[in-house]
Parts: structure tokens; sequence; C-alpha cells
């Protein structure tokens, strides 16, 4: 008997987020938003600009030093909400069908918690790099994250009836900033 061939592993793997190429061309699950803010965040990659010894001085190290903290401080959030997702994660602003709703861990602190992990990374690159052009990539990723987090939480409230008290309860990225924190869509 000849065994069945199987899909590659990766093909599932991507299929079990939802992504396609007719999605990617269409945007019917939010890609778009996927693909700027993966370049978003790519482009923290690119060389400070202009460079802060340009300016006539150097970068003051504790700002350096302070912005490297948040940068760790950013990656172990993101490893924390990671985890907390398990197999409710997909990169996706519309959760996969039958997916739990998480709101306990980092989720009991925001409600988009690698949302903030990201921020907080770009601010710390941006803080150790003393760079025009990073925290132009900041408020860029502010704002796809917070249309983003708004798709998301628009799917989120029709698939899951207890969204709607998490949301008016939690903070949505960042407490108080009104782009990333609204109570009521």
């Amino acid at each position: 008997m000849i065994p069945s061939p199987k899909s590659p592993p990766d093909q599932s793997f991507w299929r079990r987020w939802g992504l396609s190429w007719g999605g990617w061309l269409d945007n019917r699950r939010g890609e778009w938003w996927l693909l700027a803010q993966v370049a978003l965040i790519l482009a923290h990659a690119l060389p400070p600009w202009p460079d802060p010894g340009s300016w006539g001085y150097a970068w003051p190290l504790p700002v350096a030093l302070g912005g490297a903290v948040l940068l760790l401080v950013g990656l172990v959030l993101a490893v924390q909400a990671f985890l907390g997702l398990g197999s409710s994660l997909t990169p996706l602003p519309e959760p996969m069908v039958g997916a739990a709703l998480v709101t306990t861990g980092a989720y009991s602190r925001c409600r988009h918690p690698l949302y903030q992990a990201v921020l907080l990374c770009s601010l710390g690159v941006t803080l150790a790099l003393g760079s025009l052009l990073h925290l132009a990539l900041l408020l860029g990723l502010c704002a796809v994250l917070g249309g983003k987090a708004r798709r998301e939480e628009r799917a989120l409230a029709a698939a899951h009836p207890d969204y709607a008290a998490y949301r008016a309860a939690t903070p949505a990225i960042i407490p108080r900033l009104p782009w990333l924190d609204w109570r009521a869509l």
C-alpha cells in the first residue's frame, strides 16, 4: 500500500491562522494590517537617521541604556502575551473560529498585550538610537496597531458575548492614551 501524500506542515500552519493568497490580495481577514505591522517592525533594523552625532552632541548614555532596558522588557512582555494566548494565537485581526477568549495573565492588564509589547520595544529602540526615523516608525506602529486592534475587537465582540464587559473594564493597549485606549467601540 502506498501512503497518501500529506501537505507540508508549513502549509497547514499558515492555513490554521487563516492566511491565504486570496486574503493577501483582498484583505479579507485583515492581512494588510499584518503586512503594515511587519513592515514597520522590520524597518526598525534600519540605521538611525539622522545620526544623533550629526546634531553636534553625543546621545546621552543613560537614555540609550534606558532604551535598551525598555526593549528587553518589551521582549519579555511579548513572550508572556504570546504564551498566554496559546492555541488562540493568530497574527491576523480576525480571531480563529472557536478560539477561546483569553482574559487572564497578561490579558488582565490590557486587551492587546502583544501590541503593547511591540510598542514598548519600538520605544526602546527609538530611545537607544536617538533616531527621528525610529520615532516616525514608533508613531506609525501606534497608528497601525490601534487600527488593527479596533478591527480585531469588532470581530471579538461578535464572537464572544462576554467581550463587551471585558472591553469596558480593561485598557486596550496603553492605559489613558486616547488612540491606544478606548473602552467602547
